[in-house]
């Protein structure tokens, strides 16, 4: 499936509370978008929102796709939790899905993408006795698994220590390339590794902030700048600044 551009506007409720109002987000095709600001402003309402997992929300506004078509089967999430069903292996958890639509002859497929992220000795373990950066990469293949063009990524990666989550992220680029990624994060300095387009947002609505992206586009075949170049440490500072202005 091709991965489309999307485009949300509107505002939201949850009961008689604001949660954002005239919202205006543009996700590119192809790419990574980043997605920050202070917790409890609306961005994990957008995900939410995005993905039909909107029960609870009272939306007034459009969310489109650029080839207009339905979004509904063609979004995988992945959140800060791994969510992994402890009574199942690594295998039974990336394979959960496809076994919930009664999709058959998909084990190969399972096996490939836990041989990807480097988990094929383990595929029989259950999550109990995995590393929480295992477990990550687990929750990643079955995101994976579902080979949908739109990911939706809810902090996944803040749980981990600084160096589970450099890998976790370059291991992510690698294997998300081509598809739409929205990113919800707290950390600039992800955002400025891995964003393709940066906003942020705050109670007044949510900003473009493109002129503090890397001027220097990733180059082909890389899937995240270096998080020493001297374009990420400023666009790092500049994002920390921007967040410590907020009311």
């Amino acid at each position: 499936m091709i991965s489309p551009s999307l485009t949300i506007t509107g505002d939201a409720h949850i009961g008689s509370q604001l949660i954002f109002k005239a919202a205006c987000l543009e996700i590119p095709a192809g790419g990574w978008t980043c997605l920050l600001g202070r917790s409890g402003v609306g961005k994990t309402t957008i995900l939410k929102l995005i993905a039909g997992l909107d029960e609870h929300i009272s939306f007034t506004g459009d969310i489109s796709s650029s080839d207009a078509m339905p979004l509904a089967g063609r979004i995988a999430l992945m959140s800060q939790t791994d969510n992994l069903l402890p009574w199942l292996s690594v295998r039974g958890n990336v394979m959960l899905g496809s076994r919930m639509r009664r999709e058959h002859g998909q084990s190969d497929q399972a096996d490939a993408l836990i041989e990807r992220v480097g988990l094929t000795e383990f595929s029989d373990r259950k999550p109990h006795t995995l590393s929480g950066g295992m477990r990550q990469r687990v929750a990643l293949a079955r995101t994976l698994m579902e080979d949908r063009p739109i990911m939706l990524l809810d902090e996944p990666f803040s749980a981990l220590d600084a160096g589970l989550r450099a890998e976790m992220q370059e291991l992510a680029a690698e294997l998300f390339a081509g598809k739409t990624v929205l990113l919800i994060t707290h950390d600039p300095a992800e955002a400025a590794r891995m964003g393709d387009r940066l906003y942020l947002m705050t109670g007044g609505g949510i900003e473009d902030l493109k002129a503090i992206l890397p001027q220097q586009p990733k180059q082909p075949q890389q899937t995240v700048r270096e998080f020493d170049s001297a374009e990420v440490l400023a666009a790092t500072g500049s994002l920390l600044s921007k967040l410590r202005e907020i009311p």
